[in-house]
């Protein structure tokens, strides 16, 4: 069953952001997921949206969303991520 990866994403460091969206791309395409939306100017309907970058994937299933997530290749590149930004990422599985 698929799910879907969503990340809200507050850069604070876009030259460290940089080194961690230059090895994305290599690293995600093992994985059989699917990069969907990156976007930095969602229209909000309600509530607050505070982020500046709004990403959702697909997976075709959870298990292999948690691979690519769990990869000591991505857990590596993160370390980019997590010096420039903060994130709050969630997986929710589809339920029909």
């Amino acid at each position: 069953m698929s799910c879907f990866v969503i990340a809200q994403i507050t850069i604070h460091d876009r030259d460290e952001y940089r080194k961690y969206e230059e090895g994305f791309d290599e690293i995600f395409a093992g994985f059989r997921g699917k990069v969907l939306i990156v976007d930095e100017d969602p229209i909000v309907f309600e509530g607050d949206w505070n982020c500046t970058r709004t990403v959702l994937m697909r997976f075709p299933s959870e298990e292999e969303a948690r691979r690519w997530y769990d990869s000591a290749e991505y857990q590596e590149l993160a370390k980019h991520r997590h010096r420039a930004s903060h994130a709050d990422i969630v997986m929710v599985k589809v339920n029909r």
